[in-house]
């Protein structure tokens, strides 16, 4: 048995996704008043590449070689080009901001709440039960 498994791996990978967006959404923020300013998005990879890296991952055997070198959590962030929402070619909307500024959050209290119970899962464990 992996003492690391696929849940904490995903655990880990969310928690770089929310940071990721924590820092996408400040500079959009802090950017709202900047002249000519596009506003920029993480975009996540497909379901279909999430299930092919999870499959290419799998191996049936502990003693078979594993190919998988490169750590990524298919994020990726794009400038949203052609939009403008202000007259100076800015395209922040302050309250879209906002509101994924708040989802943001939540989802990072989830994940880091869901680790913590793997951990005092494992502390559990190792205690034997106590």
């Amino acid at each position: 048995m992996e003492l690391f498994s696929n849940t904490f791996r995903n655990l880990e990978n969310s928690l770089d996704y929310s940071s990721m967006k924590q820092k996408v959404i400040s500079q959009n923020i802090a950017n709202v008043d900047t002249p000519n300013y596009k506003a920029k998005n993480v975009t996540t990879s497909s379901f279909k590449e999430a299930l092919q890296a999870s499959m290419d991952s799998y191996r049936t055997d502990q003693r078979h070689f594993e190919f998988s070198t490169t750590k990524s959590n298919g994020s990726a962030i794009v400038t949203q080009q052609n939009v403008t929402y202000n007259n100076n070619g800015n395209s922040v909307d302050i309250d879209k901001e906002m509101t994924a500024l708040a989802t943001n959050q939540i989802y990072y209290n989830a994940v880091t709440d869901r680790l913590s119970g793997k951990f005092s899962s494992l502390q559990n464990v190792i205690r034997g039960g106590k």
